[in-house]
């Protein structure tokens, strides 16, 4: 059994785990995204000229919720319908920049996941990008709810999942790494959100409900920051998890 363990590798993955304290990173990653990303994306959301229910919608979609609790999580979370007139430039500006150490943030974790140097100041434009493509990703993903469904759908989110976690680390990592590296990650990450998203649906759904009740709009804000720091173990993890199956099962070089 414990030599079984050890041929596997798998000690090494969690050994991987803890030298890039992924459980930290991942609580990290949950703050940030709620008190620097999601504002953005309400703002986003709310300029959407589709207008297909904001950024309520957007977030009930990726916890994988509906029915009563998709509606309370809408009536906690959505915005005032006039973000976007009373939002200034200042304000904009600001958005933007948070925006941006939110993606500094994941390249920082990335790089420490395959052992890179931290990327120069001037690099910054690559966060920007790469949160402008994240915004996208999510958009599409909540406006292909309305126009596919089923098998359709569900093929199409891991496609474009795979491609922009791919892309993704790719780009952050300024080339370092070659595209063949990288798949297993992209893939263990989308695998990832499937299993968070259908935790959600069993053990979110209905606890969105109960703590409404019990706590108000603070017990939903725990359960959807508690969905984040999943969300953030996940994207670090599949990072780590694909790096764990090239150094195990392939080979380790970060040559273009």
């Amino acid at each position: 059994m414990h030599g079984g363990w050890h041929r596997a590798g798998a000690h090494t993955l969690v050994r991987q785990g803890r030298e890039v304290e992924l459980l930290h990173r991942a609580t990290g990653f949950a703050t940030l995204a709620l008190v620097t990303l999601a504002p953005l994306l309400i703002v986003v959301a709310a300029a959407d000229p589709l207008e297909r229910g904001g950024f309520a919608l957007w977030l009930a979609d990726g916890m994988g919720l509906s029915g009563r609790s998709a509606r309370v999580l809408t009536d906690i979370i959505s915005p005032p319908p006039k973000v976007i007139g009373t939002t200034s430039v200042l304000g904009g500006v600001a958005l933007a920049v948070f925006g941006i150490a939110f993606g500094g943030s994941v390249q920082n974790g990335y790089e420490r996941i395959w052992g890179l140097p931290s990327g120069p100041w001037h690099r910054i434009w690559r966060q920007a990008v790469w949160m402008i493509a994240m915004t996208a990703y999510l958009y599409q993903e909540v406006q292909t709810r309305s126009i596919v469904s089923g098998a359709e759908r569900i093929a199409l989110s891991a496609a474009s999942g795979v491609l922009f976690f791919w892309w993704g680390q790719r780009f952050l990592l300024g080339g370092q790494v070659r595209w063949t590296d990288l798949l297993p990650g992209a893939l263990a990450t989308m695998a990832g959100l499937v299993g968070l998203r259908m935790f959600s649906y069993f053990v979110f759904t209905p606890l969105i409900v109960t703590n409404a009740i019990s706590y108000g709009a603070m017990g939903v804000v725990l359960v959807v920051e508690s969905w984040l720091i999943g969300v953030g173990y996940v994207v670090y993890g599949g990072a780590l998890v694909g790096r764990w199956v090239l150094e195990h099962h392939g080979h380790r070089d970060h040559a273009e």
